[in-house]
């Protein structure tokens, strides 16, 4: 279906990431360093909780439902150092307002299930999906 490319130098610390169509240039940088650019955490929270939400999309037009107009997802993600290892956790904090609770965690159940991105991260990534 489509194929994101992306030609990376520097890495984290003074690092750029443009994509091969031009719509996305990213400046990398440390957390908290002086230079302006994003970290990969930073990337990869947007990354999960608009992959989630297209995937809550899908169950609720499987159920023929309206989605809310004000579906949120906000997204923590986490880097740890343990015994000398990089590891990440995150957190996803669900809004569906306006859905019945039993409903919206069945869709999140559904969503986490079927979203690409917690598929490719399943088992390697610990994750917390919470309705609020």
């Amino acid at each position: 279906m489509y194929t994101a490319k992306t030609h990376t130098t520097g890495g984290r610390e003074d690092g750029a990431s443009p994509n091969s169509d031009g719509r996305l240039g990213v400046e990398l940088s440390l957390p908290d360093a002086a230079r302006i650019g994003a970290n990969p955490e930073q990337l990869f929270a947007p990354d999960c909780s608009a992959c989630h939400e297209s995937a809550i999309g899908l169950a609720v037009r499987r159920r023929k439902i309206t989605l809310p107009v004000d579906l949120a997802i906000d997204a923590e993600v986490d880097l740890h150092l343990a015994e000398g290892d990089y590891l990440l956790s995150a957190r996803l904090n669900i809004r569906l307002p306006a859905i019945k609770r039993e409903v919206a965690q069945t869709l999140k159940d559904e969503a986490h299930q079927n979203c690409p991105h917690s598929q490719a991260t399943r088992g390697s990534l610990d994750i917390a999906i919470d309705l609020v």
